[in-house]
């Protein structure tokens, strides 16, 4: 057996474990290890096509009450007044820009407003308004593949680190959102209000098609010889 057999015969007979580690040495001397694709192909950070992509960030803290400074800045200050004073206008703002549909608003601030007001008179606190403003929250989850749990998120990765199933995932996720409803409630609605105002314009305002009519360009007339 030549050289070359032998070369093809011990690749044939090596396996790659899916948990094996390869580690990368930079010109500077570091070390970076990473890991290996069931098919044996090194995994980066997202450098391999197929690799799971992490859930996208909110595009503000849930302590931000006053927003960023940027383009949406009045909005947020808006966001944090509605917060603060009347959080059932700003849920039905919230599920009437999530929904467009006719009669958002009024089917979701009037529940909003009167749960509210049997949670204050009989436990004292805004207890009961969450269980039904938080399903608002796991939507908006959904449809833009955000992660829920933040504070978790940030410092070990969150519920994705632990679950790989996606049914215990969105379990564990929609667990977040009812706990940051029920502890954060304010902070929530105006996290949500800020959120969406940057992705969904108003309903209110539908833009219309507008026919424009040009002048036509200056003509000349040749004189024929």
């Amino acid at each position: 057996m030549n050289t070359n057999e032998e070369q093809v015969s011990v690749k044939k007979n090596t396996k790659v474990s899916p948990t094996a580690k390869w580690t990368v040495v930079d010109q500077g001397g570091s070390t970076a290890e990473n890991g290996w694709m069931a098919n044996g192909l090194p995994l980066g950070h997202g450098s391999v096509v197929g690799e799971p992509m992490g859930r996208a960030q909110w595009d503000s803290g849930i302590c931000a009450w006053f927003g960023r400074n940027d383009e949406f800045c009045s909005s947020d200050l808006e966001v944090c007044l509605l917060g603060s004073v009347a959080p059932c206008v700003l849920y039905g703002s919230n599920a009437e820009r999530l929904g467009s549909a006719p009669g958002t608003f009024a089917n979701h601030c009037l529940p909003y407003i009167g749960l509210y007001l049997i949670g204050n008179s009989v436990f004292g606190w805004n207890c009961l308004a969450p269980w039904f403003s938080y399903p608002t929250r796991t939507a908006m989850r959904r449809r833009y593949e955000q992660g829920s749990c933040e504070a978790v998120n940030r410092s070990c990765g969150g519920c994705g680190s632990c679950i790989e199933d996606e049914f215990q995932l969105e379990q564990c996720e929609t667990a977040c959102d009812f706990a940051t409803h029920v502890f954060c409630h304010p902070c929530a609605l105006c996290q949500e209000g800020r959120e969406i105002r940057r992705r969904v314009p108003h309903p209110g305002f539908q833009s219309q098609s507008m026919l424009v009519m040009l002048p036509p360009a200056d003509q000349t007339m040749a004189r024929q010889p």
